[in-house]
């Protein structure tokens, strides 16, 4: 059995998917571990949403990152689709951000002029307008940022989606394998250590989302990451309730195919606890119910949780390990996984070849917070 390859992804989500995936259209023979099944964490819990500019309110480094990863889902949900067979579910029905007080109007109607300025589409609607395209939304939403390019996506398909394209390009996919040490001569990576044995490569990319930190800081490098736990629920209706996607301080709606809308998320952090609460939940329901009132009359389908990732600047990490030549880095990417897949795979697969990104890594580099202290 051949247990040489020329890089090793170590997690089986939506960034390890990605980095597998553009890692073996590049020509790379490519091994993917996952210490569970595949898309079982919080790439298989997220709603889905590509909220580049709901979620991200300044024209920062992640902002601009966003924004190029977002443009690169209609070329990627058709490789997906001839690849694999899978269709993501991209939807481009625009998102509403929506106030519910004076001060959300105040500071949303500053975000949509720093996002024109950098040539982003955004628009103030009134209460009254908004309602003419969504009717259904009840008369305590005053406003909302109008955004016409923020989509969404099925999180689950485009998870399998990616990692089944890699799979057709060679990768070599192993499920409940836990990685448990990197090995390393010299400083440069040599295998990775399992429960089902050593595998061999100079390339070992750790892309274990909240579970990253485990693994690297056996290698000396303690990320100041830490895990955020999100509950959801999603629920059915016979007539479509919403068009556009609902998004807000108190929680977001997420209109899916069939009459179905997904609503999160709870934030709880310092936790790896997958339990879904009742208090976490009615809490989700009630602010669900203040802005879309028929919600109540829907069918209960499920809820359930994930797990995220989060760093103590808010930026994920995105490159080389700065000790141990040969491993690299992608987690932290807390609510926006999702979106930044797409521009995720790219990045480390440029730096896994010796390649200079597209775009200004420096300001995700691993060592960041490490050298602000020195």
């Amino acid at each position: 059995m051949n247990n040489s390859y020329d890089a090793i992804v170590v997690g089986g989500g939506v960034n390890g998917g990605a980095i597998a995936y553009q890692l073996a259209k590049r020509g790379a023979s490519v091994l993917l571990l996952e210490k569970g099944r595949i898309a079982s964490k919080a790439s298989g819990a997220a709603a889905g949403m590509l909220a580049a500019q709901a979620e991200l309110e300044d024209d920062g480094p992640l902002f601009q990152l966003a924004k190029k990863s977002r443009a690169m889902f209609p070329k990627l949900a058709v490789e997906i689709k001839e690849a694999s067979g899978i269709d993501i579910g991209l939807i481009n029905k625009g998102m509403l951000k929506i106030a519910l007080a004076e001060q959300d109007m105040k500071e949303y109607n500053k975000i949509i002029s720093i996002q024109q300025a950098c040539g982003e589409q955004a628009e103030w609607l009134t209460g009254e307008e908004v309602r003419k395209l969504e009717p259904n939304l009840s008369t305590s939403v005053m406003g909302a940022m109008h955004i016409e390019n923020d989509g969404q996506v099925e999180a689950p398909q485009l998870t399998v989606g990616l990692l089944k394209s890699a799979a057709r390009h060679g990768v070599v996919i192993k499920e409940n394998v836990e990685v448990e040490s990197v090995k390393s001569t010299n400083g440069m990576v040599t295998a990775v250590m399992t429960n089902e044995g050593e595998f061999i490569s100079d390339q070992v990319i750790i892309a274990g989302g909240a579970w990253s930190n485990q693994l690297l800081s056996r290698t000396g490098l303690p990320l100041e990451t830490y895990p955020v736990k999100g509950e959801c629920f999603s629920v059915t209706t016979h007539q479509a309730l919403l068009t556009k996607t609902i998004f807000s301080h108190e929680c977001y709606l997420v209109p899916k195919k069939g009459s179905r809308i997904v609503v999160g998320a709870t934030v709880k952090p310092h936790t790896f606890n997958e339990q879904v609460t009742v208090s976490g939940i009615s809490q989700l329901m009630e602010k669900a119910r203040n802005i879309l009132p028929g919600i109540v009359e829907a069918e209960w389908e499920k809820a359930w949780a994930g797990i995220r990732p989060q760093t103590a600047d808010g930026l994920p990490y995105l490159g080389a390990h700065p000790e141990l030549k040969g491993i690299f880095v992608a987690t932290g990417h807390f609510r926006n996984g999702i979106l930044l897949a797409p521009i995720t795979g790219e990045i480390i697969a440029d730096l896994v070849e010796g390649k200079a990104p597209k775009v200004d890594v420096n300001p995700f580099r691993v060592d960041r917070l490490t050298k602000q202290l020195t």
